[in-house]
């Protein structure tokens, strides 16, 4: 099984791709974790992306596919890969389309996790963490008595710096404007399904191994 994760910051994609993974037995494929691994390991492409973030500048197109390259041609990804956090454009869809072509390993499907922006907003803007014992939580959705019961123990409920309108405003924008023409790019194809991503882990969950069994 070959699949790309799409949905906009706050849908769960890492989470359902965490279980994904456990059940399936195929790796989870991350932009930011190829990069690190490429770079601490030396590769070609990563010692090209180690120089171009060490100046500042973002890792062009063909570095982060040559990376995925590396990445697609090792011993776990034999069986299949969920690749998360690309294509975010729909230039890099197609340039992932040929690479993925040329490497005889197409795509069995891409997934959208379709969320409201208002439900992604409070999920966003609504994390906090038990200063206790480190459990993230959510203003909104997490149950009155484990909020109640982290300040109880004398703990505080911190929200990140990041975590606030203005900043996550700014990123669902960028996702409206950059990532859902990929969503375009591969319905065109055929290849696109989209699942409810409202709810329970659990009935996400259940919807997106649905939607992968069709």
């Amino acid at each position: 099984m070959r699949i790309v994760l799409l949905g906009a910051p706050g849908s769960g994609k890492g989470t359902q791709a965490k279980k994904l993974m456990a059940d399936r037995h195929i790796p989870q494929v991350s932009t930011g974790d190829m990069l690190r691994e490429a770079v601490a390991a030396g590769t070609r492409f990563g010692q090209r992306a180690k120089s171009v973030m060490e100046s500042g500048q973002l890792v062009p197109d063909e570095v982060m596919l040559g990376i995925i390259s590396e990445r697609l041609t090792q011993p776990d990804c034999a069986d299949g890969f969920i690749l998360d956090g690309f294509p975010r454009t729909e230039q890099q869809a197609n340039d992932l389309e040929e690479l993925l072509d040329e490497l005889a390993v197409p795509l069995d499907g891409a997934i959208l996790m379709d969320v409201d922006f208002d439900i992604l907003m409070k999920r966003l803007t609504g994390r906090r963490t038990c200063s206790v014992n480190g459990k993230l939580l959510n203003i909104y959705f997490s149950p009155q008595a484990e909020l109640d019961a982290c300040i109880a123990a004398g703990g505080e409920l911190v929200r990140r710096e990041d975590d606030n309108e203005e900043t996550i405003g700014k990123r669902l924008d960028v996702y409206r404007r950059q990532t859902e023409p990929v969503v375009g790019f591969y319905k065109s194809r055929g290849k696109l399904r989209t699942i409810d991503a409202d709810g329970s882990v659990d009935e996400v969950y259940a919807r997106l191994t649905a939607a992968l069994d069709l």
